[in-house]
């Protein structure tokens, strides 16, 4: 990466009515954006995003009484960017090891994209610390051939996410269409319903993508998921999240979502021993957070208040 393609990591550090502190914890250094005061709800982003992408809920969940966190996950934002740790597992006991270094026992888990396949695994991983999961554009991580055959069915926009998916293993190539920004507004315009993003919206993302090392961290998470099935620790992460969730489920799936379809959602009550309740959202794609913030808000916040 040359130096004019970098941005520093204060471009993540955006002001507004949150908190930024980071935190030591899992033997890494870890930023997270911290509103309120109440129950802990620790927000995870997916890709190709950062904390910025929970702006509105770390507000909506404050105002409502809740002490909402949202965090970059490792080797994203102001995170630390170590050369190892990018599978799901070492991404629950990173989420595990944030709440218990903010000072609380347990906490509400939510999770899009990316961070939602780590918010599925934390109640077979870390039990004692959950008290529920809310799942935005994420299959459980079993269910992972259905979410390949949703791609499959859902025409250019899912066949061009499942190319992404398959040039992710390739070597520095998605690395450099990721700091080139090409990566970024590809996923962004073809996950989402038709008029998101706005530029302001993609050019955060473009910058915070340009900080150093995060294009080969978030690469990283997506060739573990392909080549997991295939190793060892694949196998033992998979034996784990068999036993049934027994905490409270909220799925929000976007019904224009190309990367996941209605079935593989439903499908997910199956694993689920606990209270599950499934929620599709007209007119939004995948990027649900900030596509249908109000939505989204609403939901969590009267899900959140039967526990």
């Amino acid at each position: 990466m040359r130096p004019e393609d970098t941005e520093d990591v204060s471009t993540v550090l955006v002001h507004g009515p949150w908190q930024h502190r980071f935190v030591s914890a899992h033997g890494a250094r870890f930023h997270v954006a911290e509103a309120g005061e109440g129950p802990l709800v620790v927000l995870l982003h997916g890709f190709p995003q950062f904390w910025w992408a929970w702006r509105w809920q770390l507000c909506d969940l404050a105002d409502a009484g809740y002490r909402a966190v949202a965090m970059d996950l490792r080797g994203y934002g102001a995170s630390d960017k170590p050369p190892r740790g990018y599978d799901t597992a070492t991404s629950a006991a990173d989420v595990a090891a944030v709440i218990r270094a903010l000072g609380e026992s347990e906490a509400f888990v939510v999770g899009h994209g990316l961070g939602g396949r780590t918010a599925w695994a934390m109640p077979a991983l870390t039990p004692r610390l959950v008290r529920g999961v809310a799942v935005l554009g994420a299959a459980h991580p079993l269910l992972w051939r259905s979410a390949l055959l949703d791609l499959l069915r859902a025409g250019d926009a899912g066949r061009r996410a499942l190319a992404a998916l398959a040039a992710s293993q390739v070597p520095s190539l998605p690395e450099r269409e990721l700091v080139t920004g090409e990566g970024v507004q590809r996923v962004l315009t073809s996950w989402s319903a038709p008029g998101w993003p706005d530029e302001e919206t993609l050019q955060r993302y473009r910058s915070a993508m340009r900080v150093p090392f995060v294009a080969h961290s978030a690469s990283e998470y997506h060739r573990w998921i392909v080549r997991s099935p295939l190793r060892e620790e694949g196998r033992r992460f998979a034996a784990a999240l068999r036993r049934p969730v027994e905490v409270p489920v909220l799925q929000l799936h976007g019904r224009l979502d190309p990367t996941l379809g209605a079935e593989t959602v439903w499908a997910a009550s199956d694993l689920v021993a606990g209270p599950h309740r499934v929620q599709e959202i007209d007119g939004a794609g995948h990027f649900l957070p900030e596509e249908a913030s109000e939505h989204v808000s609403a939901a969590l916040l009267s899900w959140l208040a039967r526990w």
